[in-house]
């Protein structure tokens, strides 16, 4: 393919590349005991806290970072938490759940590292780990796209396929009907003009003679 276009929720905006995200669970260790008798445990749920600290420490520095024009911005935070038996029972064990969305400026490789380094005192369970992807809004087909929608591109807050094609050497790029900060919120919703808007602006592209002599010899991509 000369150029793939994921229609991914981006309110008619061109939005490159896209972000990386690794799931990962660190265990800690606790001793369970009577909650009348706390002193002879080790409550798993109140070592959680230097984990909890390391977090909030992050949320401090500048998350943002430029690839190719574009400003990503990073996040790491806590989305799941598994801990305590019972009510009257000090936690013998705790298991945090944490998300790295991070930049196309790093490999998969590197934001792993990154993570084991940061978290280095805690076992740690990789559940998945998604490589991003660099926004490529420079090739020819994908120039002539965010000609013809005529928008500022953006950068891609997310993991979405592109990151596939781009694997594969494709040029990429996501565009698409409904505004992405509504994603996985109780009003989730498209604006029925925005699928008019959409296709107007493919078909614009589309019947342009240079993507039609971009696309190759042998007729209309």
């Amino acid at each position: 393919a000369d150029l793939a276009i994921l229609m991914e929720p981006t309110d008619g905006v061109v939005e490159g590349g896209c972000q990386g995200t690794m799931r990962f669970t660190l265990d800690v260790a606790g001793q369970a005991a009577h909650s009348a008798r706390s002193w002879k445990g080790r409550n798993a749920i109140h070592r959680l806290l230097p984990i909890l600290q390391i977090l909030s420490d992050w949320q401090q520095h500048d998350p943002h970072v430029l690839v190719e024009g574009l400003r990503f911005r990073e996040g790491l935070n806590a989305t799941m938490l598994q801990a305590g038996v019972a009510g009257n029972v000090i936690a013998p064990s705790a298991k945090i759940q944490i998300n790295y969305r991070f930049a196309p400026d790093k490999t998969a490789a590197q934001a792993r590292t990154a993570m084991e380094e940061l978290f280095a005192d805690w076992p740690m369970t990789v559940l998945d780990l998604s490589s991003p992807a660099r926004p490529g809004l420079d090739q020819p087909l994908a120039t002539s796209f965010v000609a013809a929608v005529g928008s500022q591109p953006g950068p891609k807050y997310g993991w979405t396929d592109v990151a596939r094609f781009s694997e594969l050497g494709i040029p990429a790029l996501n565009f698409g009907s409904g505004d992405p900060m509504y994603a996985h919120k109780d009003d989730e919703c498209c604006r029925l003009a925005s699928l008019d808007e959409t296709l107007a602006a493919l078909v614009t592209w589309l019947d342009q003679d240079d993507v039609i002599k971009l696309a190759g010899e042998g007729g209309r991509p």
